[in-house]
């Protein structure tokens, strides 16, 4: 999750109040306090509140929930003066594309840093590292209107941030530090995403980097917002970035955009998101019966507008910024927080049971008595993941047993794991700058066909590692459980041949250890030998 650093002087300037209210209140909205400093607050917030990931977004936030300024933030915004065209080409490379202007906004070193803070961290939470979401901000005074966004040969040059000689944008791929990270989004397309102005002056070489003639600056007052990607994230992105510089006291204008068939499209909309609440699904969600007139209260302590219909019904006026609101529970959910969770009474259930613990929780937690006792330690990886990794990255071919996500909000989780052992390997990557060996394991959850099961896994990474040393761990475990077992040839590809074996428990197949393919441990960016075992916990 995304952490926030906020200076307390632009905090108390943009919401009204001090420090020590800030810092009391801003955990009641959603929000964990990492450190605070003599200057700044550093604050983690969810993945789904994009909208707090910058210091004018927990203003506007924290003006509602402390009554200072409450209900729908409502944004002017004038027609447009300025056009961009969309080149036919585009639209096999990077085809959605949202740009506004914002006028009049006084940069300071602090809030120049906080917009691209705020870049980087939609980037991360919206755009998946560039890929479905990239943004640039751009010194409107320095390029002449009116502007184009086209697929460019890739020998096309420019002068890219942070450089001071051109470059092609085959070479910025090659050379330039945000090239070499980010080239990967750009495999496979002969022609690359530009953004130029009517003298060809490079805006943006999206979603890599920016021309360095647009730069912002203290001086900077006239900003150009453009956002391309995949996906409609794009004008999530676009509504953030813009309503953000608004707080700045920037005033937004629309951009037309011309496409390459005639058509035109205003691709900024701040025009609230109309929904409606029932009494019945506010009260069965919260648990208790408000009166209207405090929904009302905490929907506008909460940013959003509220007013009661005639049929009883609350109709919800939800700001476009807010991404997080998918559904009716999500804005239930922001009447509870507003309200307090302390505030709602605790109801013992109407029925007295007898309560005793779960045979998978008593089998989970013997698991994690013995493998810490033989020196690993447990990690809890999500249960959702992406075929790439579950399957490519593993050596091992697709299988039709797997449950998907419908909607999945991101290409990193799309569906739901069959087996733990990719996760665990994807800790180890994550965890290189630790010392040597890394011994991890996890009892968890994968679905198989539509069904829950219960996992145990693990993996050690060292020099050293080898299959005695997994067999010798397997042994461990099966005596301490009391489970005889034997081992059979394996076939699983995502192990080395020869140094593989199937758990063979009863005459059934109920696991596999060995040392992991050379090819999964480079695909996941690792150096050295890693040797793990999983096993189905249920079927014993």
């Amino acid at each position: 999750m995304p952490i926030i650093t906020l200076p307390y002087n632009d905090l108390e300037v943009l919401t009204g109040t001090d420090k020590d209210t800030i810092i009391k209140r801003v955990p009641m909205i959603g929000a964990d306090i990492e450190r605070i400093e003599d200057e700044s607050i550093d604050i983690e917030f969810f993945p789904d509140r994009p909208d707090l990931y910058s210091v004018e977004g927990v203003a506007r936030a924290l003006r509602g929930f402390l009554d200072i300024e409450t209900g729908f933030c409502e944004y002017e915004v004038k027609p447009y003066t300025v056009e961009i065209t969309k080149d036919k080409d585009i639209d096999s490379v990077r085809p959605i594309f949202g740009c506004a202007i914002v006028r009049g906004v006084t940069f300071s070193s602090s809030s120049i840093k906080t917009l691209m803070d705020l870049q980087e961290s939609l980037h991360w939470g919206l755009g998946r590292d560039r890929k479905k979401v990239s943004i640039g901000v751009h010194d409107l005074s320095k390029v002449q209107a009116p502007f184009r966004y086209i697929a460019a040969d890739p020998e096309y040059s420019f002068v890219p941030l942070d450089f001071t000689e051109p470059m092609t944008m085959k070479e910025i791929l090659e050379k330039h530090p945000k090239g070499t990270r980010f080239a990967h989004i750009l495999d496979g397309f002969d022609k690359y995403p530009l953004i130029i102005d009517a003298n060809d002056n490079v805006l943006s070489f999206p979603p890599i980097i920016n021309g360095t003639l647009t730069m912002v600056t203290e001086e900077t007052t006239d900003l150009l917002v453009d956002v391309t990607g995949l996906s409609n994230e794009v004008y999530t992105a676009l509504n953030i970035v813009t309503t953000a510089l608004a707080e700045r006291g920037g005033q937004i204008e629309y951009v037309k955009v011309v496409n390459a068939d005639g058509t035109e499209s205003i691709p900024l909309d701040l025009s609230p998101m109309v929904k409606a609440l029932s009494r019945s699904e506010i009260d069965g969600l919260i648990g208790m019966e408000l009166p209207v007139a405090e929904i009302i209260k905490q929907l506008n302590r909460m940013g959003f507008g509220a007013k009661e219909l005639e049929d009883g019904r609350i109709e919800v006026m939800v700001p476009r910024y807010r991404a997080d609101i998918l559904d009716n529970s999500d804005i239930i959910e922001d009447i509870a927080v507003g309200y307090g969770f302390d505030k709602i009474p605790a109801v013992f259930p109407m029925n007295a049971t007898v309560g005793k613990s779960h045979r998978i929780s008593d089998i989970s937690s013997d698991m994690r008595e013995i493998m810490t006792g033989l020196g690993y330690s447990q990690v809890m990886p999500f249960t959702l993941t992406s075929e790439k990794v579950h399957f490519d990255w593993m050596c091992r071919d697709r299988t039709d047993d797997v449950t998907y996500v419908l909607h999945p909000i991101s290409e990193d989780q799309t569906m739901v794991r069959t087996t733990i052992l990719p996760n665990l390997v994807e800790i180890l990557s994550m965890n290189q700058h630790r010392e040597l060996p890394q011994r991890i394991f996890e009892a968890g959850d994968v679905v198989i066909d539509g069904k829950n099961g219960l996992h145990l896994g693990a993996v050690s990474i060292h020099a050293q590692a080898n299959f005695t040393e997994v067999r010798e761990l397997v042994d461990a475990l099966m005596r301490e459980r009391l489970v005889e077992y034997e081992i059979a040839e394996s076939d699983d590809s995502a192990f080395m041949e020869g140094r593989r074996a199937d758990i063979i428990v009863d005459g059934k197949k109920i696991g596999v250890m060995g040392e992991l393919f050379p090819q999964v441990i480079v695909n996941f960016g690792l150096g050295q030998p890693i040797v793990g075992f999983e096993i189905n916990l249920m079927d014993q």
